[in-house]
């Protein structure tokens, strides 16, 4: 059975690592496979990194534990996994299960606050690459459907509105319970901001600890696997359409 390695950022809050932690254990038991940690956080010197956990696992499958495809995604993950013949799935970005996840959260805050909110902002980290905040835009879009007040955007960084732009925006629209919904996975510097948001009702917690995060972890490594699955001709089957096949090695390695 292949490893199943989680590439997350990392944080020196060590609240996120606990999170993170809870998830590899969810996954863990789901599939029933090996799971592993590794961090991209070079600044903050994470331990283990990313490539350590691969030099010990080639072959792996790497399912990138964030909800953007901004420069990790789409540019270091695959970077450091071609070294090793691994596998690389797409991230979490953009997916209902990713929404599902968020609007439990924000129910979750609005009844510990009292009350339903009449607006919402869904606070993503934020990214200058193109495309690395759609994720976010998606998951406005999917709450949208699932909510019956206005849902608007804000970013923690590297984007605007910031979330104290939107909040205070709104509330000079005339909404007075305006919430927050945390588009991020772990606890750190982002949450510990969305928590001093002034003219906040509710802000609604990280996603790594839902189950629905669990289960789409599973998903994407249960999906590489079977694509992988000898024939019964005893041929490899192809690298499914959309997936970039770089590397000629016996464990084929491709960038989602």
């Amino acid at each position: 059975m292949r490893n199943l390695v989680l590439a997350v950022h990392g944080s020196a809050v060590p609240e996120a690592g606990a999170a993170v932690e809870r998830l590899a254990d969810a996954v863990r038991r789901l599939a029933g496979a090996p799971v592993a940690v590794g961090h991209l956080d070079h600044l903050d010197h994470q331990k283990p990194s990313l490539p350590s956990v691969l030099a010990d696992r080639p072959g792996a499958v790497v399912v990138p534990l964030l909800l953007g495809d901004g420069y990790h995604r789409t540019v270091d993950i695959p970077a450091v996994a071609r070294h090793f013949d691994c596998a690389v799935t797409r991230g979490l970005s953009g997916e209902h299960a990713v929404a599902l996840a968020l609007y439990d959260r924000l129910r979750a805050a609005e009844r510990a606050a009292g009350g339903p909110a009449d607006t919402v902002v869904v606070a993503g980290a934020g990214s200058s690459r193109p495309g690395g905040n759609d994720g976010t835009l998606t998951a406005v879009r999917q709450l949208a459907t699932l909510l019956p007040v206005p849902v608007t955007v804000a970013y923690c960084s590297a984007s605007t509105p910031t979330p104290a732009e939107a909040v205070a925006r709104l509330h000079a629209q005339g909404f007075r319970r305006v919430a927050v919904a945390a588009h991020l996975l772990a606890p750190g510097r982002f949450t510990r901001a969305l928590a001093e948001v002034p003219d906040t009702w509710a802000v609604g917690e990280p996603l790594a600890g839902h189950p629905r995060l669990a289960g789409l972890v599973v998903a994407r490594y249960a999906g590489v696997c079977a694509a992988q699955r000898p024939s019964p001709g005893g041929a490899t089957r192809p690298v499914p359409r959309g997936r970039r096949q770089v590397a000629p090695t016996p464990l084929l390695c491709w960038e989602a």
